[in-house]
């Protein structure tokens, strides 16, 4: 049976989730309405990711006989800005999520539950690709600033990443 604090703790995290799948599904759309199909691509597969971190989340509280308990999701702001902008807002929601699943991790060693400390390792070690994806567009949409073709190329780039499906075990 898991933890009372800590099935609480990963239903909020799976908020978290469904909550970072829709705001990339937002930033998709922008970047849709903008011409930037590569950037669309990269954020859409982005939030397909984050359905299968929540997922994760809901079969592992339902494999230690826990109670799964949904909330309602928020509605992402409004997005709007150049692709620099909206993945320096990227990486600073990943940082966020990063400190959530940090605190999870934290609360699983301080109740004992070693069985949802073992199993967070995996979103720590996620977390650590999540803001190195976005870091790593960041620093190249920084190097080349506002340069058109430049642009293209990166865009065409991210339209080469594809849906992995994501499980724990």
């Amino acid at each position: 049976m898991i933890n009372e604090k800590i099935q609480d703790v990963l239903n909020a995290q799976i908020n978290k989730e469904f909550y970072s799948a829709y705001l990339y599904l937002a930033m998709s759309a922008y970047f849709d309405e903008i011409g930037l199909e590569g950037f669309s691509n990269w954020t859409k597969v982005q939030a397909r990711e984050e359905v299968d971190h929540g997922m994760i989340l809901f079969d592992f509280i339902i494999e230690r006989n826990g109670k799964v308990q949904l909330s309602q999701i928020d509605v992402p702001e409004n997005i709007s800005g150049s692709p620099l902008e909206i993945f320096e807002k990227i990486y600073e929601h990943e940082k966020y999520v990063t400190d959530s699943i940090n605190c999870v991790a934290s609360m699983s060693d301080d109740e004992c539950d070693l069985a949802s400390r073992n199993f967070i390792d995996w979103y720590i070690a996620e977390q650590v690709e999540e803001e190195r994806n976005a870091y790593e567009i960041i620093l190249k949409l920084k190097m080349f600033g506002d340069d058109k073709a430049t642009l293209y190329h990166i865009d065409k780039d991210l339209q080469e990443r594809t849906y992995k499906s994501h499980s724990y075990k």
